[in-house]
């Protein structure tokens, strides 16, 4: 499904490289932590829903919970963004919602992020639907079993 080759490609060192030194640019410390990657995104600290959708993509990638991702967890995380394989992809941005890792999105996992994601496009669309009619379509055509997952 629009998979390139070139996506499967290894980095090669000179990448790494220079992947290294950007990072070392915007995070002297060795490692990045939020409010950089916030301030690196630009998002504004009166936006709750932007800073919590940057907060669960953070979350997602600090692997070791410090808080912080170091050089390894920021690679890694650029790998799978822009060259991981789209079954790689779909498998993060599920694990990212599923936020009581029982293997399924309930209505409110799937509310919580088409509010998040509502509130952004907001300021750049005309929506007719709310998010509760939107989730509510959703499960209206995926939820076979009528389970609310």
């Amino acid at each position: 499904m629009g998979q390139e080759e070139s996506h499967n490609e290894e980095m090669d060192l000179a990448q790494i490289q220079e992947l290294c030194i950007i990072f070392m640019k915007e995070c002297p410390s060795g490692a990045l932590h939020l409010h950089e990657l916030k301030r690196i995104f630009g998002v504004p600290s009166s936006s709750a829903e932007e800073s919590l959708y940057v907060e669960t993509i953070f979350r997602s990638f600090d692997t070791n919970q410090d808080n912080a991702l170091d050089f390894l967890e920021y690679v890694a995380a650029l790998h799978l963004i822009f060259r991981g394989n789209l079954e790689d992809r779909l498998k993060w941005s599920f694990k990212m919602y599923d936020k009581d890792g029982n293997g399924k999105l309930d209505r409110q996992e799937v509310k919580r992020i088409i509010r998040i994601i509502y509130k952004i496009k907001l300021r750049t669309s005309d929506i007719s639907m709310t998010p509760t009619e939107i989730c509510d379509r959703i499960f209206e055509l995926v939820d076979q079993n009528n389970d609310g997952m």
